[in-house]
């Protein structure tokens, strides 16, 4: 099911890498593996959990890619 227009999704995930400008991230429902943009990666760590915003819109690569909206550290899994 598609978000409707202006609508925004999260994603619960657990962090696996941290490069200059994107996570890989493991979507804590679906245990897949998300390569998540923001300019802010250099702000989080491996193996912390965060919130992910993002418009809906995933690609269909390997693994999917999301570009985030804002990003929010979880106090626990």
């Amino acid at each position: 099911m598609e978000p409707a227009p202006n609508e925004s999704v999260t994603m619960k995930a657990r962090i696996l890498r941290v490069c200059r400008c994107d996570l890989l991230v493991c979507d804590l429902c679906t245990a897949q593996e998300v390569l998540v943009h923001t300019p802010k990666a250099c702000c989080f760590h491996v193996g912390e959990c965060i919130c992910i915003e993002y418009s809906g819109a995933m690609t269909l690569s390997i693994p999917p890619q999301i570009s985030a909206v804002r990003i929010e550290h979880l106090d626990r899994c």
